[in-house]
């Protein structure tokens, strides 16, 4: 099974690296004796709720460990000095919803590092697909609930 390539900004390469150090180095230890404590206080397991809160949590911390560990395995750092004329991975998109004024910049980065309330947009999401490949002047459709919504682009960088 090949898994696909997760594109990171360097900045976002070097957070998920530190969020995995910080899950394995404090987070894991933390539960485990929440755990240990739990069992030396005695009692029916099943009726031990610290107990169960601890196992949920510690189930939690390993499947976090578990995603970024793939997601760092398969990261490919995106080179952000790169200039071109067409929108790719990397770059900082300058777009104008057709029929108002209001300039929207977008950073179109793997699925890993996409937060929109930050300027970064999915490579995968239905605007940055469109996208990629485009050229300044040129219009992007996305359908939304509400109806399609065109876009502009106005600036590549």
């Amino acid at each position: 099974m090949t898994e696909k390539p997760e594109y990171l900004t360097l900045e976002g390469l070097q957070t998920l690296e530190k969020k995995l150090a910080f899950l394995k180095e404090v987070r894991r230890p933390e539960v485990a004796d929440r755990l240990r404590v739990a069992l030396q206080d005695g009692g029916e397991l099943t009726e031990n709720s610290e107990y169960e809160d601890a196992k949920n949590e510690q189930a939690f911390i390993e499947a976090e460990i578990t995603r970024l560990t793939i997601i760092l395995q398969h990261a490919v750092t995106i080179d952000e000095t790169i200039k071109s004329d067409t929108v790719q991975v990397g770059s900082r998109v300058k777009v104008t919803e057709k029929g108002t004024r209001e300039t929207e910049e977008y950073q179109l980065v793997g699925s890993a590092e996409a937060n929109p309330t930050h300027g970064k947009i999915s490579i995968e999401s239905p605007l940055g697909k469109e996208l990629i490949g485009k050229k300044v002047g040129d219009k992007v459709t996305i359908k939304a609930p509400d109806g399609d919504l065109t876009f502009v682009v106005k600036h590549i960088g």
